[in-house]
């Protein structure tokens, strides 16, 4: 174990004794062996004076002082309103967007030394004071000197040792985990840990950002659903990324919403609808979709649009994906389980002597219940539960892959509880994945995969050509007696030289002649 890793684990703990969250775990409903473990704390032995802040507040601000890993927890934790106590998700709410922000200085000096000049040249106004702070960077309001207002993100000095510390953890933790529990080696921990590493160290290149705003951008130009701002390339860099401001109300905030007259169950659908469109239509989606990035425009509250920000985190999926994962949807959605139980074992997800039966009822045991109901009754924290215990029991595996499209689904759930707790998600996904399906089997898109394979051909055959020749190649050198050979063939020869000369007479007093011409004829004749 690296030593930073284990100051890491020596800081975690300290902040751990600070706010006291010891306390908070073992209020909870707890095996008998587990609260044993408590007597074992050597600080717990002492008497520790309470703290006068709320549970809630000492949570957010332990994650607030724990980074960047730890305050994302946070964030997602947040959109749980059914499964966090209100007084906890009401505080965690302020890691989305009131982080402690870093000095001023430290953000302006970072800014010049990124593009090459001080503030006052590249922009006609800048605000020292930031506009909004989060986990990963800070955000000041400025305007460039031909008139437009901007927003100027810069990444949090110092971020990379910390997450290099915490990754260390989690490394460690997911390795533990699969080589005690066979429940652990299939839910694929290391995969999912390379994964998130993965995910956070883009996050600290906003040029990736900017990248991803500009695709999704192109992807939404013109609709009604979403707008993504303008970023200005010119001014971006690795550190520092500029882009359009835009004014809207925070998804959040549902009194403005009313007080506009927003069409709340609009708005729901049309989130739910801009899920869907982002991974079925585009396989390119905003993966980073808690409140705290998501507003809504005040032009037009009767057909209300939403805007995004913050693209630092987007998934995709492959083609096979999408498929599986609509005809999935679509077999829930029209209640045939026994499809479904038969796609999870065609791809593979379940061992291929699954009995059909079986998966199908265990199945419909977790499912039927949720259907027909409002989202303000469903709970896809237990839904996922139920699916774990089931996927337990035929030793499903959790693909890696998924797992971005999982965590946004979750986001999507706890918004949608916020904004319109009547909303019925499955008559709103079903009509857009049925469409997308015919879309799938329509003769424009099967023409359309006529000319992407027809356009592959040349290269295809310029592989098949390249990979011919090699093949060639290798047969004319293993047919090419190696030059490299020519001392071991010479003594193979000498051998049989001297074996013919010592006589070959079929006596058993003749087996050193033998035996010589043998081990010549071997030594020239080898490859």
């Amino acid at each position: 174990m690296k030593l930073l890793a284990v100051r890491r684990l020596l800081r975690i703990q300290r902040v751990v004794i600070r706010y006291q969250l010891d306390e908070m775990l073992f209020e909870l409903p707890l095996p008998f062996w587990l609260r044993a473990l408590s007597c074992l704390l050597p600080w717990r032995w002492l008497p520790r004076k309470p703290l006068d802040l709320s549970r809630g507040a000492r949570l957010r601000l332990a994650l607030e002082d724990l980074g960047p890993i730890f305050i994302k927890f946070g964030q997602l934790l947040s959109t749980r309103r059914d499964l966090m106590p209100p007084d906890i998700a009401d505080e965690l709410a302020r890691l989305q967007d009131q982080v402690p922000p870093f000095p001023e200085a430290q953000s302006i000096a970072l800014i010049e030394r990124q593009l090459g000049a001080p503030v006052s040249e590249l922009f006609a106004r800048f605000d020292s004071q930031p506009l909004a702070s989060a986990s990963v960077a800070q955000v000041h309001a400025a305007q460039l000197k031909t008139g437009e207002e901007v927003v100027v993100k810069v990444v949090r000095p110092g971020l990379k040792p910390v997450i290099r510390q915490d990754l260390a953890w989690l490394f460690l933790i997911a390795r533990i985990a699969e080589k005690a529990s066979a429940d652990a080696r299939r839910l694929h921990p290391v995969e999912v840990v390379s994964d998130y590493e993965k995910t956070i160290y883009d996050e600290l290149d906003l040029l990736r950002e900017a990248a991803n705003a500009s695709q999704l951008r192109r992807n939404f130009d013109g609709s009604p659903l979403l707008y993504v701002p303008q970023v200005y390339w010119d001014l971006c860099r690795h550190q520092v990324l500029v882009m359009e401001r835009i004014y809207g109300i925070p998804v959040t905030d549902l009194a403005t919403l009313a007080d506009q007259r927003t069409d709340m169950k609009l708005l729901a659908e049309r989130g739910v609808e801009i899920f869907f469109t982002q991974v079925f239509r585009d396989s390119f989606f905003h993966a980073d979709m808690h409140p705290g990035n998501i507003f809504v425009s005040t032009r037009t509250p009767w057909s209300p649009q939403y805007i995004a920000i913050d693209c630092g985190i987007v998934g995709s999926l492959t083609d096979e994906d999408q498929d599986y994962l609509a005809r999935n949807l679509l077999a829930f959605f029209k209640r045939d389980y026994r499809k479904v139980a038969q796609l999870h074992i065609d791809s593979g997800w379940v061992p291929a002597e699954t009995k059909v039966n079986e998966f199908e009822a265990a199945i419909r045991t977790v499912c039927e219940p949720i259907f027909e109901r409002p989202l303000k009754d469903i709970s896809f924290g237990q839904l996922l539960l139920r699916l774990f215990q089931t996927a337990r029991r035929f030793n499903m595996e959790v693909q890696p892959q998924l797992v971005l499209l999982q965590k946004t689904l979750l986001n999507i759930e706890g918004l949608g509880r916020q904004l319109y707790p009547d909303l019925d998600l499955w008559s709103t996904a079903q009509p857009f994945l049925e469409r997308w399906m015919r879309e799938r089997i329509s003769p424009l898109h099967l023409l359309r995969n006529l000319q992407q394979q027809a356009e592959q051909v040349p290269h295809l055959s310029q592989i098949a050509r390249d990979t011919l020749e090699r093949l060639q190649q290798s047969q004319r050198e293993e047919q090419r007696p190696s030059r490299d050979h020519w001392p071991l063939r010479l003594l193979g020869a000498a051998l049989i030289g001297a074996g013919t000369i010592q006589g070959l007479a079929p006596l058993l007093a003749a087996w050193p002649a033998w035996l010589m011409v043998g081990g010549g004829l071997y030594l020239v004749l080898r490859r």
